[in-house]
């Protein structure tokens, strides 16, 4: 019978001493998990267009070399008022940058050269310029690879730091309705920034009305077509202690 009861009594030591540890372990054992968003749209500042450039032949003319192509495209670069450090080479194709196609080049030399270059645009207005001074001929393609802000990290600070009072905000009154006090933040967890996602939950900007015709020969003057703002939004989740 002492057996039984020193049995008992050491059980219910080591059953209280188990809670304990369990209440040592999970100091925080009522939380609320919630959730705060923010977002805006901002005009971009930062437009970056590739061009791409191609030998071209009128009938009865000798080819239009690459060389000339590119001085030509580069000097009105600088007429539309575009600086040089804006300008980049983005490829090339069938030149001794490419091996492969400037052996074809040799065996077949009506093979047309090509050249890629990207800008960096602060607004439409000097693209428009741009459009209207390039060559027809040389020009194979006009588009829009992405758009961004020059202060877009600034952005995602305030925006992260808006989430968070969001979710602190809808914390307190989600606790308030059930009778209970929210305490501190037990963790938070910073949302992903995907690059491009430069797209990161930014929307990439139409064509501005020049480069449209440019691409698709339609009139698109006196129609008052600009960018669209860049929409970046971010949620946060939020762990809180309940009182």
């Amino acid at each position: 019978m002492k057996s039984l009861f020193l049995s008992a009594i050491i059980f219910i030591a080591c059953s209280a001493t188990h809670a304990q540890d369990r209440s040592i372990s999970n100091p925080y054992p009522k939380t609320i998990n919630v959730s705060g968003s923010a977002d805006m749209e901002i005009v971009p500042d930062e437009i970056y267009v590739q061009v791409d450039l191609k030998e071209y032949k009128k009938k009865g003319e000798n080819k239009v070399e690459l060389e000339k192509i590119k001085a030509d495209f580069l000097s009105k670069c600088k007429s539309a008022g575009i600086e040089d450090s804006l300008v980049s080479i983005a490829s090339y194709e069938g030149t001794n940058y490419n091996y492969w196609l400037m052996r074809r080049q040799k065996k077949n030399p009506d093979m047309f050269a090509g050249i890629a270059y990207q800008i960096k645009f602060r607004d439409s207005k000097k693209m428009d310029q741009l459009v209207e001074l390039l060559d027809d001929e040389a020009t194979a393609n006009f588009r829009i690879v992405k758009v961004s802000h020059s202060k877009i990290t600034e952005y995602r600070k305030q925006l992260k730091i808006q989430a968070i009072k969001a979710a602190r905000e809808k914390g307190i009154y989600l606790s308030d309705a059930i009778n209970e006090k929210m305490g501190e933040a037990i963790t938070i967890t910073e949302p992903e920034e995907n690059q491009l996602s430069i797209y990161e939950n930014e929307q990439i900007s139409q064509f501005s009305n020049t480069a449209r015709m440019a691409n698709t020969g339609e009139d698109f003057s006196g129609g008052g077509v600009d960018f669209r703002k860049i929409k970046i939004r971010y949620e946060v989740n939020v762990v809180f202690a309940l009182k």
